[in-house]
């Protein structure tokens, strides 16, 4: 599944030519972004590249949602949560916060 302007590699979708993943255009997109906050959030693509993204996400959108959430699912099973990466900052976040939340 790929366009012009949409390129599959390395188990992802890229803008056809550049290092910028579709997984960036499509969440500013969602977002609610034009696609001229996008070429500003983005300075490096094209106009034409981002409406080619936007228009293959549309064309495949249920396809690109599974790949997104599969993405977002590998990211929160390979996170170690910081209690347990961590537990003496977790400890003094924790403290601090309790100290925040006391009435004064």
């Amino acid at each position: 599944m790929t366009s012009e302007y949409i390129e599959e590699r390395n188990g992802g979708y890229y803008i056809a030519g550049t290092r910028m993943s579709l997984d960036s255009v499509v969440y500013s997109f969602e977002r609610g972004n034009s696609l001229e906050a996008i070429q500003n959030e983005f300075p490096l693509l094209r106009l034409p590249q981002i409406y080619g993204a936007i228009a293959f996400y549309l064309d495949h959108q249920a396809e690109v949602r599974r790949y997104l959430d599969d993405e977002e699912r590998g990211i929160r099973e390979s996170t170690v949560p910081l209690s347990e990466a961590n537990p003496e900052l977790w400890s003094r976040l924790q403290r601090a916060r309790e100290e925040l939340s006391k009435p004064r």
